[in-house]
């Protein structure tokens, strides 16, 4: 009976003012959670046991960028992502790159993590490569810019004379390895680290080597790129560096196939015939004593080092033996050389390669 009366003396306003109170405390710790949410509770969500890749291209817009998060599927509170992205307006420092997106991330950490352009390095490799356009082709797989993009770079001549290269020999410039990137690296950068990559293969000893033996880096890069198509077994590359070497001291021309087959551009070729060998070009050995004017490929370090630790015998002919093994024979005799080779003609005859 108290309590009835008590209650009917509270004025409505007062009652009103009380609710209103009451429903601003429940909006304000709503927004509160909501807030709290937001930035410290895990709002991403992968259905998987391995991280997610993000890529932002260069000249992306906030639009896009949550169309790839969309993509992805991986936010959990995606208004809250929004919310919080207008907040640090970060519409206006979007970053391209290749960013990894871990499981039970924030959207505060995510977000801290785009807009400052915090994108994770990755490997890029190479090795096998016949020519430039070949690593173009390569390291558009795994890089943002394209093949096109970087083919103009490789073949710049302002670019490549910078570097103290021609455009025949800057393929020696590009050491096969795994080198660390980010993704979006435009061209002109990635040049810039393979210099730095050059220099430093060459700084640890290779340098003196090539100067006792009388040749530049270069020239050890050019012979190596022949040593490599010779061959495709690492373990003869220091025996046919040794022969190779044996005939420019004898001033004898190479008289390798492969590049007559460089010089030909015909990469199909399995058998070079005489009437290959006499074509004009500067990369016919058989025609030109010395070295051809740049790599016919991009060497491989096995191939450089093979060059340059070459094995000092009397060979000065060699030929691939008759069982297709991939191995040679190796002879000191143009008599024994003309037999080998008319073993090795006569097994090509009975597989009928002609050519």
């Amino acid at each position: 009976m108290v309590r009835k009366q008590i209650s009917r003396k509270i004025p409505p306003l007062l009652r009103l003012s009380m609710f209103g109170i009451f429903a601003a405390l429940l909006i304000a710790l709503y927004i509160l959670f909501r807030i709290y949410k937001t930035l410290f509770l895990p709002a991403v969500d992968i259905h998987s046991s391995t991280d997610k890749i993000l890529f932002i291209k260069t000249g992306s817009e906030y639009a896009q960028v949550i169309s790839e998060l969309n993509k992805l599927q991986v936010l959990s509170d995606a208004k809250g992502f929004e919310w919080l992205a207008k907040k640090k307006n970060y519409a206006a420092n979007i970053h391209p790159g290749r960013y990894r997106i871990e499981k039970n991330m924030t959207n505060n950490q995510l977000l801290n993590m785009l807009r400052s352009g915090t994108q994770e390095p990755m490997m890029v490799t190479f090795n096998n490569i016949r020519s430039l356009a070949d690593l173009a082709g390569v390291i558009d797989r795994q890089l943002e810019p394209d093949s096109l993009e970087f083919l103009a770079a490789l073949r710049d001549t302002a670019i490549i004379s910078r570097y103290g290269f021609t455009s025949e020999s800057f393929p020696a410039m590009f050491i096969p390895d795994s080198y660390e990137f980010y993704w979006n690296t435009t061209p002109k950068k990635f040049i810039e680290k393979m210099s730095a990559g050059y220099i430093s293969f060459w700084s640890k000893g290779r340098y003196a080597k090539a100067v006792e033996m009388g040749f530049t880096p270069i020239e050890i890069s050019t012979l190596a790129s022949v040593v490599d198509q010779e061959t495709l077994s690492d373990s003869e590359n220091p025996r046919i560096a040794g022969v190779f070497v044996n005939r420019i001291k004898a001033k004898i021309p190479l008289q390798s196939d492969p590049t007559i087959i460089f010089a030909l551009r015909d990469f199909t070729m399995r058998r070079v015939l005489t009437k290959h060998k006499s074509i004009e070009s500067p990369y016919n050995t058989y025609l030109h004593r010395g070295l051809p004017p740049g790599p016919i490929s991009i060497p491989s370090v096995s191939a450089i080092d093979g060059v340059l630790n070459y094995e000092k015998h009397s060979y000065l002919y060699f030929c691939a033996k008759d069982d297709f093994s991939g191995y040679h024979n190796f002879a000191k005799t143009l008599a024994q050389h003309n037999e080998n080779a008319r073993s090795y003609q006569k097994a090509l005859n009975r597989r009928k390669i002609y050519n």
